[in-house]
């Protein structure tokens, strides 16, 4: 999960070297947070206007998820 974040950040910033993923241990309702990492200059890129393109990364992280029976929360820092 946290390799196909970083895949998906990369394809979106000027700066992919700047990618990096952390992930939380797992909460005790099972979900696992994810915080996103990127160059300062790149997080209107990743946010996108209004907010959809991470509404997008959230969505797509939520599928892959699901595909394997875990619940994710991905967070931009």
């Amino acid at each position: 999960m946290q390799e196909l974040l970083k895949i998906i950040a990369q394809g979106l910033v000027e700066q992919p070297d700047a990618v990096s993923v952390t992930m939380d241990e797992p909460r005790e309702d099972g979900s696992v947070v994810y915080h996103l990492h990127v160059a300062e200059a790149d997080m209107g890129r990743v946010i996108g206007k209004q907010g959809r393109i991470a509404k997008a990364i959230r969505v797509v992280m939520r599928a892959a998820a699901t595909r394997s029976n875990e619940k994710v929360i991905v967070e931009i820092d």
